[in-house]
């Protein structure tokens, strides 16, 4: 079947010696139960899982241990049973050697697992469905990209795909993991295969792409294949045909844009592990908790595949299969051309580690020394992406990165064919993984050099405007009072006749606002059928917090003290009606009193004090200024102290209130020693403060009157300043802690900010 397909051939390319036949000598086996798993967090391209598991925590097979965290990550599962013995920094196989965040499992030796949700007709599935399910499994490439498999199974709807892929190539020397999974479970390739095609549509072509130097694999496949409308197509050996874009090259003939992916140009490619592993999550709810995986070379006793679950350390593995340190010459994970020398035994195996090379020195020498370029051309020649190594090997020296960007750096696969050929040993790849990095660097320090420039122009911006709004606020106010006192002229009496009467007009207002005793009736019976109704509402029996338990104490004191306050409301609603009927049937059965003021009303008392005031003198206003500031600010402590042994939230707010009528009491004490220098306003007995915080910052607040007394007009108001200043500092203090606390007062805080901030601005204008 895969003769009659036509294939085209890549640029460059090369051949180096396939050393296959070691690990293929015995069938595939099952690495043991290690002692320990170790599971880092970002198997995968894009965000690392966030752990839902705690230290301590004993889990299953198949259990989540870390959610997805966004649209590019994928889920870490319990590959067996254990305990969470830590969630920690760990290294983790890389070629910068550095480490990740990863749930550490102590395994019990059980093997318990969790029910898995089996799915036995597949097709009565809908995509989103299916969709699902393979994402909820975890399944991420594992052909060594780490791409996670739902993404690129979901493509944006301007892709139109008309061919499918299934890369079975693989063809990086020594590795064979994909080899024994194609020979012994070509079945379920191509069930995967058709369920994948199901997900993109049923593409016009659905091809397995493989080398001809694989005839067990080939043999199986089609024969699986047979009758289900997919062409295994078979071409000739070259590195490096496994790539994606090299891989739809040689099948389609077309290539990928630089920049962009398969699925711009109708084709998506999957490797056959990770097809395999999407079928088994929808058919049988298997998360992906293993890998098939090669372990190869000379320095080991045992040469074979192994299935091996996810965390294995490979130090384990090679203890298993006979590893002899002392021959070998170095570790490396992946292939001799495109893998990379592990830092540590210990890391672990991970969804993308398909091969574990031990060679000998014999086998596979150290690198010899690097000679200077002699630019004989064969870096480019052997490209299969068409790229100029020697041009990009300068500017990576150089580190000019926006010339390696121009010269289309990122499309290098790093196959290592140009270090291969290359006759002075110079580690190209290196070079250009390197340079990568730097750019990846470059643009996330650039990013996030715009996110701060945007949020400083945004914050200017914001400033800007509100220094605008409180401009033009005050430019109407402003308008506003000439307005008013325009009219005022206008309408003046003309001669010596007498102003209109203010006490007069204070009360003829304060008449027309007074509600008529039908309407104070009706708004009384209101609030007290709504205090009936609390008060029943209040009184229903109970409900446990949950289904089949018992009420809880908690509960019961809840319930109590709503009722208790429920009751109090409704005792003041119906006080409140008595006192209506009483005035009512006193007004009836004495006429004339309806015309009096009485004693006990409230408009008629401040009325009352309005006459008096303005009868007094300047320094008997301040006398009862501070007279009635003590009052208050006795009251304002009280509560503020009480909130604060409550533990009450709004603590802070009354205290800032408290602190406000100090202020207004050594405000109204300067202006009192300004009128009379020799004599200061001393509280009533009723109201003075004795050895606590009121009545020490009423001291405070005597003496920096005394003090201010014989200061000069430019250093009180530079005091003014200065006090105006300390004030707002504590209050920016306050804004801050609030911000930070979520408190409900927050709003009042930043109100007393900007206002300190106004007053500020205004002393120092008229200094």
């Amino acid at each position: 079947m895969g003769s009659l397909i036509k294939v085209w051939d890549i640029p460059g390319g090369v051949h180096p010696p396939e050393n296959k036949a070691q690990s293929l000598q015995l069938p595939l086996g099952r690495a043991p139960l290690p002692p320990t798993l170790v599971l880092p967090l970002n198997q995968h391209i894009g965000k690392r899982a966030k752990p839902v598991v705690e230290p301590g925590e004993r889990v299953l097979g198949g259990q989540l241990l870390a959610d997805a965290d966004g649209i590019f990550s994928a889920r870490v599962h319990a590959p067996t049973s254990g305990v969470v013995r830590a969630i920690e920094e760990r290294l983790i196989p890389h070629p910068s050697g550095y480490s990740a965040l990863s749930v550490v499992i102590d395994v019990d030796g059980k093997d318990e697992w969790v029910p898995l949700e089996r799915c036995e007709d597949i097709e009565a599935l809908d995509k989103t469905a299916i969709l699902d399910k393979i994402r909820s499994a975890g399944v991420a490439g594992l052909g060594g990209a780490g791409f996670p498999t739902s993404v690129k199974l979901n493509p944006r709807a301007d892709h139109n795909i008309h061919t499918l892929i299934i890369n079975g190539t693989e063809c990086e020397p020594y590795i064979t993991a994909d080899d024994i999974l194609m020979q012994t479970r070509a079945d379920e390739v191509i069930a995967g295969t058709r369920l994948l095609a199901r997900l993109l549509n049923q593409p016009e072509r659905v091809l397995i792409g493989i080398e001809d130097n694989k005839p067990k694999a080939i043999a199986a496949l089609q024969s699986a294949a047979e009758g289900q409308g997919i062409d295994v197509v078979v071409f000739p050996t070259k590195y490096p045909s496994g790539g994606e874009k090299q891989l739809i090259q040689i099948l389609t003939g077309q290539e990928v844009p630089s920049g962009q992916i398969p699925a711009s140009i109708g084709v998506v490619c999957q490797n056959v592990g990770t097809t395999v592993a999407a079928w088994r999550a929808v058919r049988y709810g298997e998360p992906l908790v293993s890998r098939i995986t090669t372990l190869v070379g000379e320095a080991l006793d045992t040469q074979r595949n192994v299935e091996v679950l996810l965390g294995t350390p490979i130090s384990f593995l090679l203890e298993e299969h006979g590893f002899d340190a002392a021959k070998a010459s170095r570790l490396v994970m992946g292939g001799p051309m495109m893998g990379f020398a592990l830092p540590d035994p210990t890391v672990p195996v991970i969804k993308t580690t398909n091969c574990i090379l031990a060679p000998t020195k014999k086998e596979l020498p150290p690198p010899l020394p690097a000679q200077a370029c002699i630019r004989c051309g064969l870096c480019a020649e052997a490209c299969p992406a068409s790229l100029l190594p020697q041009q990009l090997l300068w500017y990576a020296q150089s580190e000019d990165y926006e010339k390696l960007e121009a010269h289309n750096l990122f499309d290098c696969i790093e196959c290592g064919a140009c270090s291969y050929v290359c006759p002075s040993h110079i580690p190209l790849v290196q070079y250009y993984r390197a340079a990568k990095g730097g750019i990846r660097q470059q643009r996330q320090e650039k990013e996030k050099s715009d996110r701060a420039r945007r949020r400083f122009e945004f914050r200017q911006e914001r400033i800007a405007k509100e220094e605008a709004d409180k401009a033009a606020k005050r430019e109407a106010r402003k308008k506003a009072a000439e307005e008013a006192k325009r009219k005022l002229d206008q309408q003046a009496p003309a001669g010596d006749q007498p102003r209109p009467d203010p006490v007069a007009s204070a009360k003829a207002k304060a008449a027309a606002r007074q509600p008529t005793p039908e309407a104070q009736r009706a708004k009384l019976e209101r609030n007290l059928e709504a205090a009936r109704s609390s008060l029943e509402r209040a009184r229903q029996p109970l409900e446990p917090n949950e289904p089949g338990g018992e009420v809880s104490a908690e509960q019961l004191e809840k319930q109590k003290a709503r009722i208790k306050q429920a009751e109090l409301k409704l005792q003041e609603a119906e006080k409140k009606r008595q006192q209506l009927e009483q005035d009512a049937t006193a007004a009836e059965s004495q006429p004339s009193a309806a015309t009096e003021p009485k004693a006990d009303d409230p408009v008629s008392a401040a009325i009352a004090r309005a006459q008096a005031k303005m009868q007094m003198s300047p320094e008997n206003k301040l006398r009862s200024t501070l007279e009635s500031l003590y009052k208050r600010l006795e009251k304002a402590e009280e509560k503020a102290a009480a909130a604060r042994e409550a533990g009450d939230d709004k603590a802070d707010a009354l205290q800032q209130g408290a602190d406000k009528l100090k202020q207004k009491i050594a405000d109204a004490q300067k202006e009192l020693s300004e009128l009379t220098p020799s004599t200061v306003a001393e509280p009533s007995s009723a109201s003075r403060h004795t050895g606590d915080a009121a009545g020490n910052a009423i001291e405070k607040a005597k003496a920096r009157a005394t003090a201010m007394a014989t200061m000069s007009a430019e250093d009180k108001l530079r005091a003014q300043i200065d006090s105006v200043t300390a004030r707002l500092d504590k209050a920016r203090e306050r804004l801050a802690r609030a911000e930070t606390e979520n408190d409900e007062n927050v709003e009042a805080f930043r109100s007393g900010v900007s206002k300190l901030e106004e007053k500020l601005k205004q002393l120092s204008e008229d200094r």
